[in-house]
C-alpha cells in the first residue's frame, strides 16, 4: 500500500499490517470518541478533514484530465473497450432507481410539518432548457478554468480533444503523456493514504457542529425513505444488474465496493473528491485501464442514480404536502426529468437539491416554496447528501466492473486483470 514510502521504513511495516479499510474504521471511531471527550476544538481536527477534502478536489481535476488523454491517446482504433456497456448501465440503473423512488414515495408518502426558509439567494435552474444551456457553457469552458475551478464537464470534453489529437502525435510524446499520469496518480496515492485522519477529522466535525443531529429529528420520515430507497438500490438493483453482467455471485463486488469506495464517499460527500479513491479501486480489481480511466470521471458527471432518488423523493414529499394531486404518469414523467436532470448536477456535496425546484416547477409549485425544500435538504444533508454520495460514487465502480466482466465473456472487450491482494 505504502509503494512511495521506504519498505524497511517500521511505520510503513506496522501500518502494511492493518488492512486499510480497518484504519479507516479506527479513524472513524476515534472521531467520534474525542467528540464525546473533548467537543471544544475547532481547529486542529476539524482542519485534518477539511485538508483531506481539500487535496482531493485540489489533484482530481488534474488525475482526471491526464488519465482521460492519455487514455483516449495510447488507445488503439481496434482496441476494445466496454464503455458501451458502461453507459448502458448508467442509464439503466438511473431509470430504475427513479421508478423504485416512485413506488417508495407512493407507498410511504412524506410530508414536511414545516417548509424552512433556509435557502435565500441560492439560484436553482427553472427549466430543462436552462439546464441544457449551462450545460454546454461548461463543455467549452477555458479548459485552465476549468481544472482550476473543478468544472468536470469542461475537463472531460478537453480532455477527450486533446486525447484524439495526441493519438496522431510521435510515440514518444505519448510515452510522456502516460508517465504524467502515472506521477499524479503516485501523488493521488500519496494523498489516499491520509484518509484515516481525514476520516477523523470529518467524522469530528459532523459530530460537534451546531445542532449535531438533533436537527434531523423534524424530517426522520423523509429522512429514512431517502435512505432506505438508497440502500435498496444498492443491495438489491445494483445485485440484480451485476448478477445479469456477470451470471455470478454480485455481493463480493458490492461488499467491496461498498468498503472501499462508499465509505469514503459517505464523509467526503463528493463524488469528485471520490474520483480517486475509485481509480485505486479500479485498478485493485484488475479492470482494463483504458475502459476505467474514462468511465468512471464519466461516472461521476453522468451517473447519479443517488441524485435521482433524492429529487424525486423530495419533489413528491413537497407535493404531498401542499395537497396536490398526481397520478402516477405524472410521477413518472417528473421521474424521467429527474434522470435527466441527475445527469448535470454537479460532483460536489448538495448538488442534486439545486435541481428540486425544476422537478417542482412541473406540478406547478412555484420557485419560492421549491427553494424552501432546497432548504430543508440542506438540513437533512448530514446524512441524505452522505449516503447519496456513497451510493452514486461506488455505483461507477460497481457497473464498470459489472460491464468489463460481462463483454470479457462475452468476448467483446479486454480481457480482466487479476484482482490484488
Amino acid at each position: 500500500m505504502l509503494e512511495n514510502v521506504n519498505p524497511k521504513s517500521p511505520l510503513a511495516n506496522a501500518l502494511n499490517r492493518v488492512p486499510f479499510i480497518l484504519q479507516i474504521v479506527i479513524g472513524l471511531c476515534l472521531g467520534i470518541f474525542l467528540a464525546w471527550v473533548y467537543p471544544d476544538d475547532k481547529t486542529v481536527i476539524p482542519a485534518l478533514g477539511n485538508l483531506f477534502v481539500k487535496a482531493l478536489k485540489a489533484i482530481a481535476p488534474l488525475l482526471v484530465f491526464v488519465l482521460v488523454a492519455a487514455a483516449i491517446a495510447k488507445q488503439n482504433t481496434s482496441e476494445r473497450t466496454s464503455l458501451k456497456t458502461v453507459m448502458a448501465l448508467y442509464v439503466i440503473g438511473m431509470v430504475l432507481a427513479s421508478t423504485l423512488a416512485l413506488v417508495m414515495s407512493f407507498l410511504f408518502p412524506s410530508t414536511f410539518a414545516e417548509l424552512a426558509d433556509e435557502a435565500q439567494g441560492v439560484a436553482a435552474p427553472k427549466g430543462i432548457k436552462e439546464v441544457l444551456i449551462n450545460f454546454v457553457n461548461q463543455a467549452v469552458d477555458n479548459p485552465v478554468n476549468a481544472l482550476l475551478t473543478g468544472n468536470y464537464i469542461g475537463i472531460l470534453v478537453w480532455s477527450a480533444l486533446f486525447g484524439v489529437m495526441f493519438r496522431f502525435s510521435h510515440d514518444a510524446t505519448k510515452k510522456v503523456l502516460d508517465d504524467l499520469a502515472q506521477c499524479v496518480s503516485g501523488v493521488v496515492r500519496m494523498v489516499i493514504r491520509c484518509a484515516p485522519l481525514g476520516v477523523l477529522g470529518l467524522v469530528y466535525s459532523s459530530c460537534t457542529q451546531e445542532g449535531g443531529f438533533a436537527n434531523l429529528l423534524n424530517y426522520v420520515h423523509v429522512i429514512v425513505v431517502l435512505v432506505v430507497t438508497m440502500l435498496m438500490v444498492a443491495f438489491i438493483i445494483n445485485p440484480i444488474i451485476v448478477f445479469a453482467c456477470t451470471r455470478k455471485n454480485p455481493f463480493p463486488l458490492i461488499g467491496t465496493c461498498i468498503a472501499n469506495s462508499a465509505v469514503t464517499a459517505f464523509f467526503t460527500r463528493s463524488s469528485a473528491a471520490n474520483l480517486p479513491v475509485n481509480m485505486e479501486l479500479c485498478k485493485k480489481l484488475g479492470l482494463p485501464k483504458e475502459t476505467y480511466s474514462i468511465s468512471i470521471p464519466l461516472g461521476c458527471t453522468i451517473n447519479m442514480s443517488g441524485a435521482a432518488v433524492t429529487i424525486i423523493v423530495m419533489t413528491m414529499a413537497a407535493v404531498n404536502t401542499l395537497g396536490v394531486q398526481v397520478d402516477f404518469g405524472s410521477a413518472l414523467f417528473m421521474g424521467i426529468t429527474a434522470v435527466l436532470c441527475a445527469c448535470g448536477s454537479s460532483g460536489v456535496a448538495g448538488g442534486s437539491l439545486m435541481l428540486i425546484p425544476l422537478a417542482c416547477s412541473i406540478f406547478g409549485i412555484n420557485n419560492d416554496i421549491a427553494m424552501q425544500i432546497v432548504g430543508i435538504g440542506f438540513i437533512i444533508g448530514v446524512i441524505q447528501d452522505s449516503t447519496e454520495t456513497a451510493l452514486n460514487s461506488s455505483t461507477d465502480v460497481v457497473f464498470t466492473a459489472a460491464a468489463c466482466a460481462r463483454d470479457a465473456r462475452l468476448g467483446r472487450g479486454p480481457a480482466m486483470g487479476k484482482p490484488e491482494e
